[in-house]
């Protein structure tokens, strides 16, 4: 073992033994080289005053080198902000900028103790980061039934664990934490499990309520106390996009630091909260009492990005930041939340107004870009071929009932019409 990947175990088994037992072999071997490239460059980048002949990028006019049919068309920008590698872990601004960002959004965070974000690209490649931390062959991996189907490749496919699903609502239509309860139990043996905790929810478009976020954190912190040791993943994808009366914040701040054998993890990003799904600027926050396992985790982190994808890529994350310094980004950033809201409630009014009963219920939505019809009578898809078939409407099967409709990317005006064309196309087979 790397004597740097040693020491950075050392610091973190001697801050607390169970979160060094959560890692998985690689991460347990991982490491951020300090003698290399990166630090020789970082070294020579305060040092070298008359030549810095280190990194591998092009220099012209004591400028980054860049071509004009590009550098054209983001002449806002600076090209030393454009054109040179990312740090490993992100520009800081943007990382310190996100952070205060992420304490202002949740109060439940304040007075405790957090990681500084590191960014990743978006929010599939945080996930990864965590199978690769912390899941082996045989680790559990604990999602509802109502999921992204990444996940299973993220952690199952590319890292062996076992992914254990519960019913994602109880008879109440609200969420089911009694069944996460007896998932985590049921794995009780297995003595560790990765929680994977997705609101707004993908596919369903449904947040907990406040009762509900308690009795989810009651749930994690018994099976703590039973001797479980659980990475926690909050999977805060759509933060913000709260329609309704449910919790408006992430369960990371609540989950922060409530037991020694949990690890809250949040993995969060611009991508959809900022509607820049193409930048691909994420970030991936640690809780913990100790600033040294904190920075370990960090030093961690920045191994498996630079053996991976080496940095995020640069001009995105200057325009996330540049956005997130304008004096118009709430403004802004609210303008395109009332959109989404009225949508959602567009949405509900439909469903709620009589005219599609007998063929379909819903599943309860409050929040994100989705929602999901419950089919009574036909295959879902069977119904989603016959839409495009015949109407030239997408829609997303899942399972033999389920059909994912996401009014994110719907006018509002064109709604009606897409529930009734899809009301008629159950209609259609159902003749």
């Amino acid at each position: 073992m790397n004597p740097l990947a040693h020491q950075l175990n050392e610091t973190i088994r001697q801050e607390n033994e169970q979160i060094f037992s959560m890692l998985s072999r690689l991460g347990q071997l991982i490491y951020f080289p300090k003698e290399g490239i990166l630090s020789q460059s970082a070294e020579a980048a305060s040092k070298a005053k008359l030549f810095n002949a280190t990194i591998g990028i092009a220099i012209e006019d004591k400028a980054p080198m860049h071509l004009k049919v590009i550098q054209d068309q983001l002449s806002a920008f600076n090209p030393k902000d454009i054109y040179p590698y990312a740090p490993p872990a992100g520009k800081p601004e943007l990382r310190k900028l996100w952070r205060e960002k992420m304490l202002k959004e949740n109060p439940s965070l304040v007075g405790k103790n957090i990681s500084n974000p590191i960014v990743t690209n978006a929010l599939t490649h945080g996930l990864s980061i965590v199978a690769d931390l912390f899941a082996d062959d045989g680790d559990v991996v604990i999602l509802p039934d109502k999921n992204w189907e990444n996940y299973e490749l993220t952690f199952n496919i590319r890292r062996g664990a076992e992914m254990v699903y519960y019913p994602l609502y109880n008879d109440e239509w609200k969420f089911n934490s009694e069944a996460l309860r007896a998932s985590l139990l049921a794995n009780r043996d297995k003595g560790k499990a990765i929680v994977v905790l997705n609101f707004p929810n993908n596919p369903t478009g449904y947040t907990p309520g406040r009762e509900e976020g308690e009795k989810i954190v009651a749930v994690i912190k018994e099976a703590a106390e039973a001797g479980m040791k659980l990475v926690v993943v909050t999977d805060d994808a759509y933060f913000g996009l709260f329609f309704e009366d449910s919790v408006h914040e992430s369960l990371f701040g609540t989950l922060a630091s409530i037991h020694p054998n949990v690890l809250a993890v949040k993995v969060d990003g611009a991508t959809k909260e900022e509607y820049v799904w193409g930048f691909r600027v994420g970030f991936i926050t640690y809780a913990s009492t100790s600033d040294s396992l904190l920075a370990a985790l960090e030093q961690k982190t920045m191994g498996i990005i630079r053996s991976t994808i080496s940095s995020g890529p640069h001009p995105s994350q200057t325009f996330v930041l540049h956005a997130l310094q304008s004096p118009d980004f709430e403004s802004q950033k609210q303008e395109k939340f009332n959109i989404m809201k009225g949508r959602a409630n567009k949405v509900k009014s439909l469903l709620d107004s009589g005219k599609y009963n007998g063929v379909w219920s819903y599943y309860p939505f409050n929040s994100g870009y989705f929602m999901c019809l419950k089919l009574d009578h036909v295959n879902a898809e069977t119904l989603r071929l016959h839409l495009l078939d015949h109407y030239g409407i997408g829609t997303i099967a899942l399972g033999d009932t389920d059909l994912r409709v996401a009014f994110s990317c719907i006018e509002e005006e064109n709604l009606e019409e897409l529930f009734d064309k899809i009301y008629q196309g159950v209609l259609d087979l159902q003749s």
